[in-house]
């Protein structure tokens, strides 16, 4: 796994994901923060329309690892993250009617190639949910949400280098998809479901959707003093 410098800083941490989004694993381990835990009430209030009930809770033990909650802000489970993925798969993004999808599929393309599975995102997260839980199950004799805080970082870690194979999945390309969207679902306009009270936005200091705020611009030593506003 690549080497990241971390600002001791979560709020500061964050604020440089949002604008970069390098490449982070396991955000509970390298602060030293607490996961929240997987059936927080923010997740439990939604019903999911595509994740059965063993999926959500492994996909909310997961997103809850990757950004927990802390003293500065949400987590990613409190913000609404599952529900955002959950959502995002019955749009034309889930199933992937969005890319080009055709035949030939070459996983081991560079990036620049962009998407190069058969499998749609929501196809992606279901195979790969089964096979995380079966591959975690027989290392470590118990469910993802189960395993001490160490060891769940140390599954997230194993999937960001390759290291966890997945059956009939590309074990990087799964971490890399649910990555992605545990961002987008963190930092999103909250009428997509995640971003609960825009705390994320609050936590960073993002004006979110106001219609002129053209005043602040070029005062960068001033703090804008308005709260951030939802398009919906």
């Amino acid at each position: 796994m690549k080497t990241i410098g971390i600002s001791p800083s979560r709020r500061s941490f964050l604020r440089g994901a949002a604008k970069t989004a390098p490449a982070i694993v396991a955000l509970g381990g390298a602060l030293g923060l607490t996961a929240s835990g997987a059936a927080d009430s923010s997740a439990t209030r939604y019903s999911p329309g595509y994740f059965n009930a063993t999926e959500w809770t492994l996909l909310s033990a997961l997103v809850a690892r990757l950004i927990p909650a802390d003293g500065e802000g949400p987590g990613a489970v409190e913000a609404g993250v599952p529900e955002f993925i959950d959502r995002q798969m019955g749009q034309p993004y889930g199933y992937g009617a969005l890319w080009f999808m055709q035949a030939p599929f070459v996983p081991t393309a560079a990036e620049e190639f962009g998407y190069q599975l058969a499998q749609s995102p929501r196809d992606l997260y279901r195979q790969g949910l089964a096979a995380l839980a079966q591959a975690v199950q027989q290392q470590h004799g118990k469910p993802f949400p189960e395993l001490a805080a160490s060891d769940q970082d140390a599954v997230l870690t194993a999937l960001e280098a390759g290291q966890l194979a997945l059956s009939g999945v590309p074990t990087k390309v799964f971490f890399a998809q649910l990555l992605t969207n545990t961002r987008e679902g963190y930092f999103c306009d909250p009428k997509h479901g995640g971003n609960k009270n825009m705390a994320a936005w609050k936590m960073i200091g993002f004006p979110g959707a106001r219609g002129d705020y053209i005043d602040w611009v070029d005062q960068y030593a001033t703090k804008y003093p308005l709260p951030p506003v939802s398009s919906s």
